[in-house]
């Protein structure tokens, strides 16, 4: 995690934010370091707090909410609060709006940061290479919404973008498991959505969702082929030492004759190998090797998946007590042994399926010039 904290500009030690919901009337959201303060003027005026920590006006008239956002605006002076009146609409409103429009299922929620310290959460799990990631930590982000797919685990961010008085700014969270931070080699790029709904949506599910997409498919191949790459150092590690005493041809299942050593190399590769059984399947589940051009690949990723399957099995039989600690290490070798024989088979495979952006509509042809005519003198 990043060790530097968060920073921003200086606000107001507290401060209350006015916007307008579409079924929820006047909110109010607090914000600063004495953000009690605020809560407290909000008390006194009517407003009364939701379970998103969102206050609201509830039922008024128009003259009596009038009444009332002049009362808050008088107590909030005497109380040192500063009241800005926001000219957005109620990020949560449109978060839902984006959601609805989005291919496939998704779910907006709103989270308030009133204390600016809060804010230093979103800074591990932003998985970003653009302005958002700058944005969270470096501004001021009081609240935001979350935007997440059922489906695929996809999780996206959206705030309001700033020093721009209308746009917002949409980027994603790294998927479970990963651990990149804002700035990372694999990390997308977040997108600028405009106001609008309609063409905020069309801008995340054609422009950020498939690149978004892509990061994750190079993040797990590059995953996979680094954790392969280190296995295989140590195995070569492993034979120039016992080469010495022992056949180049000798396996590291032969773990009862090679002692601790042995062990050791076997206790690295198995913990290694946890990052291809868990990202190598998305990848084998996209690779179609008749559509490259090495159709004959298509054997070798069988044996991959049967490979990862069998681990699978090892597993379960280790957590029922149903498989010797001797025949433990011969059946993980043999998995490991299986990808690192067909690596560089699986690595081209997964480049090939890796998504291809989206291509540029082709513009129109220009018209086909006219032959000359007569000229016409000039009169």
């Amino acid at each position: 995690m990043p060790s530097s904290a968060v920073k921003w500009s200086p606000v107001a030690d507290a401060q209350i934010i006015l916007t307008l919901g579409q079924a929820r009337g006047i909110l109010a959201l607090v914000n600063g370091e004495e953000y009690r303060r605020a809560q407290t003027v909000l008390d006194e005026t009517g407003f009364r707090p939701g379970e998103d920590g969102i206050y609201q006006l509830g039922a008024a008239s128009p003259a009596a909410a009038r009444a009332a956002v002049s009362d808050l605006s008088r107590r909030a002076d005497l109380s040192g609060v500063r009241v800005t009146m926001s000219g957005r609409h109620f990020i949560g409103d449109t978060a839902r709006d984006i959601a609805h429009r989005l291919p496939g299922t998704w779910t907006a929620r709103v989270a308030v940061y009133e204390h600016p310290v809060w804010q230093e959460d979103l800074v591990p799990w932003v998985w970003d290479s653009g302005e958002l990631g700058q944005a969270v930590q470096n501004a001021r982000i009081p609240y935001a919404a979350f935007l997440t797919n059922l489906s695929t685990d996809t999780r996206l961010l959206l705030v309001e973008r700033p020093g721009h008085p209308r746009d917002h700014l949409v980027g994603a969270f790294a998927p479970s498991a990963f651990f990149e931070r804002p700035g990372a080699p694999h990390a997308p790029r977040s997108v600028v959505a405009p106001s609008s709904p309609g063409r905020a949506a069309q801008a995340i599910a054609e422009r950020f969702l498939p690149a978004y997409d892509r990061a994750v498919h190079n993040w797990r191949a590059d995953t996979v082929a680094e954790a392969l790459s280190l296995i295989h150092a140590k195995l070569s590690s492993w034979r120039d030492h016992r080469a010495r005493a022992w056949s180049l041809d000798a396996s590291p299942a032969d773990v009862a004759v090679f002692g601790e050593a042995t062990s050791a190399f076997l206790d690295t590769a198995w913990r290694e190998f946890h990052a291809v059984m868990h990202h190598a399947p998305a990848l084998l589940d996209r690779c179609r090797p008749a559509s490259t051009a090495w159709p004959q690949d298509a054997r070798p990723l069988d044996l991959l998946a049967r490979a990862l399957l069998d681990t699978e099995n090892t597993r379960e039989d280790v957590d029922a007590g149903a498989l010797s600690p001797a025949e433990h290490p011969v059946r993980i070798w043999r998995a490991i042994e299986t990808w690192l024989t067909h690596r560089e088979t699986f690595q081209r495979q997964a480049r090939a399926a890796a998504p291809r952006p989206p291509t540029a509509p082709a513009l129109p042809a220009p018209p086909p010039a006219l032959p000359p005519g007569p000229h016409t003198p000039r009169r």
